[in-house]
């Protein structure tokens, strides 16, 4: 377990394979991560990426200044549909595309995204709208 600030951002820093595989998949508690936040800003998108950041830290993350940051948050598996809901209307294009590359985002949200005026985004979200249609077809059986 990860137990201080500190040592993420050395874990993450750290040329040696096996601590920086810590920093990716090792948990740390939520003060641990909040503290990671407050004294170092610019490891946010890695806090994200942490296999096991738990929702809560998401759930403050999501409204990050940095793009990049709400960026790696709709990528994640287990981000709940509502903050799905909230990226799927983020000001940066390249969010709202992520959340269309989501496998996790509904049918509702992808179909709002296919009305994007970003060509990226909405073209993404009918790309996984139509892969839903024909999944869900009995494929002419």
């Amino acid at each position: 377990m990860i137990s201080s600030a500190e040592e993420f951002v050395k874990l993450r820093d750290s040329d040696v394979r096996e601590e920086y595989w810590r920093a990716a998949h090792e948990t740390a508690s939520i003060e641990v991560w909040l503290d990671v936040i407050k004294k170092y800003p610019g490891y946010k998108e890695w806090v994200v990426l942490n296999k096991t950041v738990p929702l809560e830290i998401l759930e403050i993350l999501v409204n990050d200044d940095n793009p990049n940051v709400r960026h790696a948050v709709a990528m994640k598996k287990k981000v709940s549909i509502e903050l799905l809901i909230k990226l799927a209307q983020d000001p940066e294009p390249c969010v709202r595309q992520r959340v269309a590359y989501n496998s996790k985002t509904p049918k509702s949200v992808l179909e709002i995204l296919s009305k994007d005026p970003v060509v990226i985004v909405s073209q993404k979200a009918i790309e996984r709208l139509n892969a839903l249609k024909y999944n869900s077809s009995d494929h002419g059986q």
